[in-house]
């Protein structure tokens, strides 16, 4: 999992995807962090991102860097406490203008069940599970 989450702020923005209804949706993200030995992503939950993610918690992400990728499949968890999304938004303050640790909107995920795959165009893939 760390190395899942280090080649993931190696990118920078990866791109998640989830469902809505039979239609794939794929958008850009940013955040990533390991808070109590899980990885978690976050987003707001006014956003349909979020609202697909509660009718369906499947989905996968996407980053590349340095001729490597990463995809990683599994299910997103919401974690409302407090301390999860403190722990997010000390990890980017950037973010502290739009979302706070206290408000109904912001939303922090982990990752149950994930499988990460890391491939190249030449070598072997390499799969981590978490």
């Amino acid at each position: 999992m760390q190395e899942v989450y280090e080649f993931l702020k190696k990118c920078g923005t990866y791109y998640l995807a989830t469902v809505d209804g039979d239609q794939p949706r794929v958008r850009p993200f940013g955040t990533v962090d390991i808070f109590e030995d899980k990885l978690y992503i976050q987003t707001g939950k006014a956003k349909d991102v979020s609202k697909q993610i509660q009718k369906n918690p499947k989905v996968e992400i996407c980053g590349f860097a340095e001729g490597q990728w990463v995809r990683v499949a599994g299910e997103l968890v919401r974690d409302d406490r407090v301390e999860a999304k403190k722990h997010m938004l000390d990890a980017y303050p950037s973010l502290q203008g739009m979302y706070s640790a206290e408000d109904d909107n912001t939303e922090v995920l982990y990752f149950k069940n994930a499988v990460a795959t890391f491939a190249s165009f030449g070598g072997e893939p390499k799969v981590v599970k978490f």
